[in-house]
């Protein structure tokens, strides 16, 4: 679980949406270029793992395979919180957050 703050910081994906409406790289939208090889212009928003080391998780000390992230997804699921900053997005007073 993201914030719609932290939606902006997602990685893209380099193969194009399979529906037209609302997606952000048909040629429509002007988002891609004919004839333009994905897997060489999008290199700075590829996962590099030789590159950079996984973080751990700042509650579970697990490693993090999000980049940016600071909390994993069991965590954050469980806390109701954003996996990138933290920021509170559902109130779990009443629920019962588990994994399984």
């Amino acid at each position: 679980m993201v914030c719609e703050k932290c939606e902006k910081k997602l990685g893209k994906v380099i193969t194009p949406d399979p529906w037209k409406s609302g997606a952000r790289n048909t040629t429509e939208s002007g988002g891609r270029k004919v004839n333009e090889n994905k897997a060489l212009t999008g290199g700075k928003n590829r996962f590099d793992p030789v590159g950079q080391t996984l973080r751990p998780c700042r509650i579970c000390r697990t490693k993090v395979h999000q980049v940016g992230s600071h909390y994993c997804q069991s965590c954050a699921y469980k806390k109701g919180i954003c996996a990138m900053c933290g920021k509170k997005l559902l109130d779990t007073k009443n629920y019962k957050q588990s994994s399984t």
